[in-house]
């Protein structure tokens, strides 16, 4: 038995050097014969660290990740074993009322494993409230060729209900793109755009528009151009925002901000000043690698604010801190108003660099980012943060200064079981 025991333990070593050997081969690999089109040809993986992939969350940084040994993709096994067990989880937890009935976006077929929806992005027509159109990473086209990785829903109903657009191909209206999906409302025009990562445009930002968002034919949505150009699908975390106030000294203006992982990770912003025509004006925020997490403005005043967040390294390092950055001509100069105290963001366990919800595997990636929102010089933002043994809890912040100081952070949530983590604000 001690023989064996022993040769169990050399085999075990040697496995795990084999192992080790194996992933790193991977990480050295030049990729050859890929089919998957978000993962080029030629494409370098010792190169992942240098060019910040590993710090994007988008899925052509997913899929190179995968392709190149340093993430697991997704499996099948286990989702088709757990399927009615996490069913009747839900089931038997999910709130009698919670803000009234909840309202599917996604209508229609769904084909496993292209089943995940993610990252929404929301607008409404200010002329008529019934109209919101909701966009979001859709894997219902995420391995077609070529991908379509983008989708949105449609309500004309005031969000009673929502009808996933289709088109006559089974997918979205929007081809050629993969997700980080956000939709804009100019309201001069009454035109709809959307911002995804966009193959014309080397997977940086381009997209689509429609005045009439819930006819899916190509016909209705059609190909604008480009809000950005990248060198090999660098930008991420696209956000945008658009000044709808008649009274605004910059009304009509459309503002799109990303993270740029071909200048250093920092956040750049780009405007459009005749609806969607041109977006000529370009701005840097940042400059070093702060996370872009989400532009908005203040329709009074139409002052311009981006959330940011500072992440400190990643990895095993859980701490964090808020930015803000305002503009008050217009997003043609910007100023760093605030950088809030360290905290720590929402975990249980971390994966390479990202931190994540859950662990054994570690899965749902999260550092922490929230939403803000501003009115008349009063400037809000929700985020997650750990809280003693809770792995996640939702904070609130407020400022009454236009965004140059803030509250201490109010916590939303009033449980205190580690059990049931809140985050994702």
């Amino acid at each position: 038995m001690a023989g064996v025991c022993l040769a169990l333990a050399g085999l075990g070593a040697f496995s795990a050097l084999t192992a080790s050997m194996a992933q790193a081969q991977q990480k050295n690999k030049i990729i050859t014969n890929s089919k998957d089109p978000l993962v080029p040809n030629g494409f370098d993986c010792s190169k992942i660290h240098e060019l910040g992939i590993d710090k994007q969350m988008s899925f052509r940084a997913g899929r190179i990740m995968i392709a190149c040994g340093q993430a697991q993709g997704g499996g099948t096994s286990a989702g088709l074993l757990l399927g009615p067990v996490t069913r009747f989880i839900k089931k038997l937890f999910s709130p009698l009322t919670y803000g009234g009935t909840d309202v599917d976006l996604i209508t229609g077929t769904e084909t496993f494993p292209d089943t995940n929806q993610s990252t929404t992005f929301s607008w409404g027509n200010p002329d008529n409230p019934d109209q919101i159109v909701v966009a979001y990473n859709d894997a219902r086209g995420a391995h077609a060729n070529p991908i379509n990785g983008s989708g949105a829903s449609v309500s004309t109903d005031g969000g009673l209900t929502f009808t996933r657009l289709t088109a006559a191909n089974g997918q979205s209206p929007f081809p050629n793109t993969a997700g980080d999906s956000v939709i804009i409302y100019n309201r001069p025009t009454g035109t709809w755009y959307t911002v995804s990562q966009d193959a014309a445009c080397g997977y940086g930002l381009g997209g689509y528009k429609s005045t009439t968002p819930w006819d899916p034919s190509p016909a209705s949505w059609s190909h604008y151009g480009c809000v950005h150009s990248s060198s090999g699908g660098s930008d991420e975390r696209a956000s945008g925002w658009s000044d709808m106030n008649q009274s605004s000294p910059f009304y009509g203006r459309m503002y799109v901000s990303w993270g740029d992982f071909a200048r250093g990770g920092n956040i750049f912003v780009r405007y459009s000043t005749d609806n969607g025509n041109t977006w000529t004006n370009e701005r840097q925020v940042t400059t070093t690698f702060i996370r872009n997490v989400q532009i908005t403005g203040d329709l009074v005043t139409g002052d311009v604010y981006i959330a940011g967040m500072d992440e400190m390294g990643g990895n095993s390092n859980f701490n964090r801190a808020n930015k803000i950055y305002r503009s008050t001509d217009g997003g043609n100069t910007w100023t760093n108003t605030y950088t809030g105290p360290t905290f720590v963001g929402a975990h249980r366990t971390n994966s390479g660099y990202f931190a994540c919800m859950y662990s054994n595997p570690a899965y749902w990636r999260h550092m922490g980012s929230g939403e803000p929102a501003a009115y008349n010089h009063v400037v809000s933002y929700v985020y997650a943060a750990a809280n003693a043994s809770d792995p996640g809890d939702v904070f609130y912040i407020r400022s009454t200064d236009s965004g140059v100081t803030f509250s201490a952070p109010f916590q939303l949530n009033s449980d205190t079981d580690p059990l049931k983590a809140q985050w994702g604000a």
